[in-house]
């Protein structure tokens, strides 16, 4: 399937796709060194393979799960499986039917003149597809935005001065882009999307997702993070948050290890983005553009077959029997980790240094053996954080050390699996201190390695395992959830970090044994297959229900988002609707005020000259009967709509409406007792005393809470108590306590749109005019209920009555159509010209059906306000068209190095076209020397 862009951004329902070119231009790089986008959309392998159908699982990470080395001649390279990688342990949950594919950087440095040799023979031996970065390139992307700024910041630590490094830098950042996209064009290359399956892996690739939608809008594809996700306080902080929250977004399935990480994304969902998630059935789902985006929260485990095969290997064996005959008599504790700032081993030695000092019994008996994996990174940090363990470790040892004892023995380098599962097997317990942490795993492999192997080897040496273990662990590490018989403790606290060391060494053997059992359950029941077969299982899942729907790409840079609708849902255009009012006898135009005719959010809550003058015509066809269907006051509307004399008026969600301006207000049901005011009106004061931004609005029949101007998590909190609390008080009284967009609303029973508008077009049927044409506008939950009422009355099989019931906005509704209020364009920060393509679908609805003559001032005035600001590496080409009930924006995918500043210079041809004058582009291009003046030109005026 090829990716379509499409030429009316505002008529995306329609399917008509953009003007096709023989052949794409190349990219131009905003990065040199790097690869552009292929010319031609379908991959080589969907297009050569003949459409053999089968599924591949496209496996794409920072490394590819392969060590690499010269020959004994060195004349060629040599490649094996790393058997401790994740990414190779993970196939055993892939169904076996399904090929693997391996998409990632190499550990060693190739030759340009190597690479493709290297490639050809990757590809054919091992199913994976290297991506050879530049130098420069990889160094920014990997050192500079990988480590320098995400892996801080997913930490919890802040830049807060030069010093400390970790400051954002648009060149890293731009480097992470281009490399993003360069992992986009190797995916690509193999890549069959109507039955391929893509899955990313952490934070070296989290806006790889955009550009593979960009390419197939329909690709199956999941996300998997491994590293902490920070709050939304910590996360607010990156310069480039909400590019990667809505990179990630275009996943199908996000994965994360524990639900606090999830929690925390969902948090910076809604903070940043104004999305809510809601939970359904055990499984967690963000509505993004029509796609239910799933949020998977599970843990990964580890490789069972790979331990228990280690723990009967003779190397194995033979070195248990050595360490036991060198640590004979002592208690070893252990730690393994990575020389890391984030793993707490100084506190960890602070620690041993406390139990030793404050548990004399212990010393001479107690060691800590410290394994330390060298540190992946470099920097300051690096080398403060060895300074400072070499000097703790210098300093244990000569304080408690003796001739024939030391306290703590320090192994700074990568040792083999053999070696450490004998140390595992030795360790009376696992200590790990890590002050923030993605999953850390070492636990679980202590685990298995003190249980022993299940695999029997008459040649093994007679290693007697204990069948128990103990964990002393963080409560920031991503492991701790799972493993409840562990020790949690707060390693910034030394004292209690001393005090768990010693309760674990202390412990009645039987209550280890107990503890032990518990976590090798756990833990050989949810392995590393366990794990990728769960989340292939949800992945499938969620992808089923997208291959239903049909599905729209729209958006610029790493704004592009895909647009999900379901095949009943589609957008109301107005030649949908102009054939029916035209032959319609007798017409029922029912419209939402706030959301619909001005913005939510707009400052001013009256509406502008130009609805009402639409609004006036619209009235003055005696065929039609317009009401204005609001939750407002009838004061208010009265007030805004005073120039209005034939428009009819329902406020307060329908409580009183009236006909016309000079006819009197009339209660649609009848209330005398407001008594119930007193009780509600306390309790909304006490929550609005308590949630900053909040208040609360009293209608003549309603009470209103509201918290638009909260804090996002706090009010919807502070709402949901409040729904309760009211339920629960207001149980025996005849009022409806309801809750909406950012509001908490009671009103007596039976008072809703949908109750008026079913009395208002029964008045009209008694009249002698039902109507044959009914069109409904409205945009939030309240809207609803005119949609259903409509859709019951004229659902009867004699029924002519041509419906067009419309929501405002993409989003699931019982609307059978939906407008759009508002489009985006993307801003660049080094411009003061901003972006706004602001086109009202209401007013342009209004004036089709009130059949007035677009001229071009008119149109200029009425229907656009249009400023065009082109981003770097965004779409550079513009087409403006204007016909009579339509504008569309039409984008040509060429990318360039330069920002076109083209503003105001469209001008009104004769054949009804704005087109944006070839000497505009020239000029734009020759000051910042784009390379590709002549061919660019030379396509827009083709086009």
């Amino acid at each position: 399937m090829v990716s379509r862009s499409y030429a009316n951004l505002l008529d995306l329902g329609t399917g008509a796709e953009s003007p096709r070119w023989g052949r794409r231009m190349p990219r131009v790089m905003t990065v040199a060194g790097l690869c552009s986008e292929p010319d031609v959309c379908p991959s080589p392998r969907s297009t050569a393979s003949g459409g053999t159908g089968q599924e591949h699982m496209i496996i794409v990470g920072h490394m590819l799960p392969l060590n690499a080395e010269r020959s004994a001649d060195g004349l060629e390279w040599e490649f094996s499986w790393d058997d401790d990688s994740l990414m190779l342990q993970l196939k055993d949950g892939v169904a076996s039917d399904r090929e693997v594919i391996y998409i990632g950087c190499l550990k060693v440095d190739v030759s340009l003149d190597e690479q493709d040799e290297v490639a050809s023979k990757l590809l054919e031996n091992f199913s994976c597809v290297p991506a050879f970065l530049p130098t420069e390139v990889r160094s920014k992307f990997y050192h500079g935005f990988c480590k320098g700024q995400l892996w801080p910041l997913f930490h919890y630590m802040l830049p807060l001065n030069a010093g400390q490094g970790g400051r954002f830098d648009r060149s890293h950042w731009q480097a992470y882009v281009s490399v993003n996209r360069m992992f986009a064009d190797k995916v690509m290359e193999v890549i069959s999307p109507e039955v391929d399956y893509v899955w990313i892996h952490d934070y070296h690739l989290l806006v790889l997702p955009t550009f593979l939608r960009k390419r197939f809008n329909k690709v199956k594809m999941g996300f998997f993070l491994h590293s902490p996700f920070p709050s939304s306080e910590i996360y607010r902080t990156l310069p480039v948050r909400d590019e990667i929250l809505r990179s990630l977004l275009n996943a199908d399935l996000i994965g994360f290890h524990t639900f606090d990480y999830a929690r925390h994304f969902l948090s910076c969902c809604s903070r940043m983005l104004g999305l809510e998630y809601e939970s359904k059935r055990g499984y967690i789902g963000l509505e993004y553009y029509g796609r239910m985006v799933g949020i998977k929260i599970m843990p990964v485990g580890i490789h069972m077959g790979q331990l228990e095969a280690g723990l009967i290997m003779p190397e194995t064996q033979g070195r248990i029997l050595e360490l036991k005959k060198q640590f004979e008599g002592k208690v070893v504790l252990l730690g393994v980790d990575d020389m890391d700032i984030f793993k707490g081993l100084s506190l960890k030695l602070l620690a041993m240094e406390t139990l030793l000092r404050q548990h004399v019994e212990w010393q001479g008996r107690v060691v800590l053996v410290q394994v330390a994996h060298p540190a992946r990174g470099r920097g300051k940090d690096v080398t403060e954080i060895q300074t400072e363990i070499y000097g703790l470790v210098k300093k244990i040892n000569l304080e408690f050390g003796t001739k024939n004892y030391q306290p703590v023995v320090f192994i700074e380098k990568n040792i083999p699996l053999c070696e450490r599962i004998a140390y595992y097997t030795l360790a009376e317990c696992c200590v790990v201190t890590a002050v923030r942490d993605g999953m850390n795993l070492y636990p679980y492999e202590y685990i298995v390695c003190r249980q022993g192997s299940s695999i029997a080897d008459p040649n093994a040496a007679d290693v007697d395992l204990p069948k128990k273990s103990m964990l002393v662990i963080s409560e920031f590490i991503g492991c701790s959830p799972s493993l409840s018989g562990a020790i949690r403790v707060n390693p910034w606290n030394i004292d209690a970090l001393a005090e768990a060391m010693n309760n674990a060494i202390t412990l009645p053997e039987s209550e280890k044994h107990i503890r032990h059992e518990k976590h090798f359950r756990y833990v050989s029941t949810h392995d590393v297959a366990y794990w990728a077969q769960s989340f292939v299982a949800d992945l499938e899942r969620t992808c089923k229900e997208h291959s239903q729907r049909r599905c729209y790409g729209i958006g610029f840079g790493l704004g592009f988002r895909v647009v999900a609708l379901g095949p009943n849902f589609r957008k109301l255009l107005t030649e949908h609707i102009v054939s029916a009012y035209k032959r319609s006898s007798s017409r029922a135009i029912l419209l939402d005020y706030d959301g619909t005719m001005i913005p939510q959010n707009s400052h001013s809550k009256t509406p502008s000259p130009q609805v009402l003058s639409l609004l006036n015509t619209l009235c003055a066809d005696p065929k039609n009967v317009v009401f204005v269907v609001s939750g407002r006051g009838r004061d208010t509307l009265s007030d805004c709509f005073a120039s209005c004399e034939k428009l009819g008026i329902a406020a307060e969600h329908g409580f009183f409406y009236r006909w016309s301006r000079d006819e009197e207000w009339t209660s649609s049901i009848s209330v005398q007792d407001f008594d119930w005011k007193e009780l509600v009106a306390p309790i909304m004061k006490l929550y609005t005393e308590c949630t900053d931004g909040s208040y609360i609005e009293a209608k003549e029949s309603a009470l209103v809470w509201h918290f638009r101007d909260a804090d996002p998590d706090f009010g919807s909190w502070q709402a949901k108590e409040l729904l309760d609390h009211l339920e629960s008080v207001l149980a025996n009284e005849p009022v409806a306590v309801k809750s909406g967009q950012h509001i908490v609303e009671v009103k007596p029973q039976g008072a809703s749109k949908g109750a008026v508008v079913e009395q208002l077009l029964s008045t009209m049927a008694e009249q002698g005019a039902a109507p044959d044409f009914v069109l409904c506008i409205g945009d939030d939950r309240s809207d609803e209920d005119m949609f259903e009422s409509i859709a019951t009355r004229m659902s009867g099989p004699d029924s002519q009555t041509k419906v067009f019931a419309c929501t405002v906005g993409r989003k699931p509704s019982k609307a059978r159509y939906y407008l759009d209020d508002t489009m985006e364009l993307p801003r660049h920060p080094r411009w003061s010209l901003k972006i706004s393509l602001q086109i009202s679908i209401y007013r342009q609805v209004m004036q089709v059906m009130a059949l007035q003559p677009v001229t071009e001032e008119r149109y200029r005035s009425d229907l656009l306000r249009i400023q065009i600001c082109i981003r770097i590496g965004g779409e550079d080409a513009i087409l403006l068209r204007n016909k009579r009930t339509e504008a569309s924006l039409s984008i040509h995918g060429y990318m360039s190095r330069c920002l076109l500043q083209i503003a105001g210079a469209a001008i009104f041809s004769e054949d009804d076209q704005w087109r944006i004058p070839s000497s505009t582009i020239k000029e734009a291009c020759r000051q910042c020397q784009c390379e590709a003046v002549d061919e660019f030109v030379s396509r827009m005026e083709r086009w």
